[in-house]
């Protein structure tokens, strides 16, 4: 028997922030849960023509409208429209675009249905497997020139997608294993639903802390009853059930509150990790565009080699892996691959570093003001106030197509401008406040915050500061 919209608790018994704003949500998914199998199929289908579509296509003029041609609209769907705009949804709804419309996840969990249900590896299941795709990805993609090659887009989109069928296929029972452990977009849009207004709370919660289960109806393996953080719930809703004891119910809370008490939610270092990398690799992505000092770097780079007789470096590269499209004037050396994968995975680790030890540092001064925890407690916890610095940085490294798509609708360059540096601004103090939450939380008195408090501060000006040059560039 379907459920109905009088099914759902009132506002009085639901816990958080707006009760009755989070019962009339959690209604309206209740009554249309079973049709979001048409809503998969349909996205499925727009998601695969925008990437294959443009393949059957001639090359668009350089000067074609939006509108003109379908493959300068599906280029704006993608990397103006559907990248920045999911990826800025996590501060409203968590990481529901996972469990509502992504079609990479569908299909993986339609695999999962039909293929060979094996017992999940641990290399699978290893922490760093989603750090380590996130930035293969991410290089592939600049290298691959993703965001202006039709071909390259679908080359690279198309094999996560095969990606995550396979794995699908292979891997769990009627789970998203790829959702969980493997997907490059999931762990973004995963660590940052931490910050995110929406949470699905435990009816009848259990101590033992936040683990995992291929048993129960959860999707991405959550153990229900002990969950206490929101990054692998895709908002799916199928745990969701009025009538029952059990199980959990959608709640709103305010931005950021699960990372201010992320003591209690399942602190934990991969995801620092991620935000130091991530924030660094987004960094490294733009930089090679606009840094005169790439340009130096390479042709000194470029005459050493020379010099060396390394000739095949001069070569081009395969088209699946570097971009080679002579007719647009664009064609990529092996030379250019490893210097820009270089260059990426040294901004990568030149933030890991700065950011690591700013954190350490922090950690340290913690102690000496008072604060609880282990180092390493302590560590952890004070990482996370870089989340909203970090996040800016993801949206004008991976999503600065948003800007220019803002240009197009009139704003102007002196108005992007200030929208990209209001953006850096609000970040940081936004981080430099989670900063001072945290070291709250580890029981420091206000007058001993600000030492400890520093650290983190520069480590967000840092950063911001390191964006500079997108600001500049509008």
């Amino acid at each position: 028997m379907a459920l109905a919209a009088h099914d759902v608790p009132p506002p009085s018994a639901r816990d958080g922030l707006l009760p009755g704003v989070a019962a009339r949500i959690e209604a309206f998914f209740i009554v249309h849960r079973d049709r979001l199998a048409l809503v998969h199929i349909g996205m499925f289908v727009i998601f695969v023509a925008i990437l294959f579509l443009p393949l059957l296509l001639d090359r668009p003029p350089s000067d074609a409208g939006v509108f003109a041609h379908f493959t300068v609209f599906a280029n704006v769907a993608l990397w103006a429209v559907w990248f920045p705009l999911v990826f800025l949804s996590v501060i409203f709804s968590g990481r529901s675009w996972c469990g509502l419309l992504c079609p990479m996840g569908a299909a993986s969990e339609w695999a999962n249905t039909r293929g060979l249900r094996r017992p999940i590896p641990g290399w699978v299941r290893w922490p760093g497997t989603p750090i380590v795709s996130f930035v293969i990805v991410t290089i592939w993609a600049q290298t691959a020139g993703a965001r202006d090659h039709a071909p390259a887009t679908a080359i690279v989109f198309g094999s996560v997608l095969a990606a995550a069928i396979v794995v699908g296929f292979l891997y769990g029972r009627n789970k998203r294993v790829w959702c969980r452990h493997m997907c490059p977009i999931g762990l973004l849009l995963g660590v940052y639903s931490r910050i995110g207004a929406v949470d699905f709370r435990p009816k009848r919660p259990q101590p033992g802390g936040d683990d995992w289960t291929e048993r129960g109806v959860c999707p991405t393996m959550i153990w229900l009853n002990r969950k206490t953080e929101s990054r692998h719930c895709i908002g799916c809703f199928r745990c969701v059930n009025p009538r029952a004891k059990g199980g959990l119910s959608l709640t709103l809370r305010p931005p950021a509150e699960e990372v201010a008490t992320v003591r209690e939610h399942n602190a934990n270092l991969a995801e620092v990790l991620f935000l130091f990398i991530g924030t660094g690799t987004a960094l490294g992505g733009f930089l090679w565009l606009v840094l005169d000092s790439y340009g130096a770097l390479r042709l000194a780079l470029g005459n050493w080699i020379i010099e060396q007789g390394w000739y095949w470096l001069g070569e081009p590269g395969p088209i699946w892996l570097m971009a080679a499209y002579p007719e647009a004037g664009e064609v990529f050396r092996w030379f250019d691959f490893f210097l820009i994968s270089g260059y990426m995975l040294g901004w990568s680790a030149l933030a890991v570093i700065l950011l690591g030890a700013l954190t350490g540092t922090a950690a340290r001064l913690a102690r000496m003001a008072g604060g609880s925890g282990s180092f390493r407690t302590r560590f952890v916890e004070l990482g996370y106030q870089f989340l909203p610095i970090a996040m800016v940085s993801l949206l004008l490294g991976l999503g600065g197509d948003l800007f220019g798509g803002l240009q197009m609708l009139g704003l102007g360059d002196g108005g992007v401008r200030a929208l990209k540096a209001a953006l850096l601004a609000l970040s940081a103090v936004w981080s430099i406040v989670l900063g001072h939450r945290l070291l709250a939380g580890q029981g420091i008195v206000p007058s001993r915050r600000w030492l400890p408090l520093l650290p983190g501060a520069a480590g967000s000006l840092a950063v911001g500061a390191a964006w500079y040059p997108a600001v500049l560039g509008a």
